[in-house]
């Protein structure tokens, strides 16, 4: 994700994502910013989105992805 490549670089960076909705098939286009920002590219569309909170200290799993 662009939030952690972001923060690792210092710079800003933004990745758009296209996919559709698991229930319906409409297209969705969401953006997510290195400021873990997202936002709904197109219009009518309202997906919820979320960023798990992965306390990375107590974190068991071998792999980060893991935790998600």
């Amino acid at each position: 994700m662009p939030f952690v490549q972001g923060q690792l670089l210092g710079e800003p960076l933004s990745v758009k994502v296209t996919t559709e909705c698991a229930h319906c098939g409409e297209p969705i286009h969401l953006e997510v910013d290195s400021e873990a920002r997202s936002r709904v590219v197109e219009a009518g569309a309202r997906p919820i989105t979320f960023i798990p909170n992965v306390n990375f200290s107590t974190l068991p799993d071998k792999c980060i992805t893991d935790a998600f």
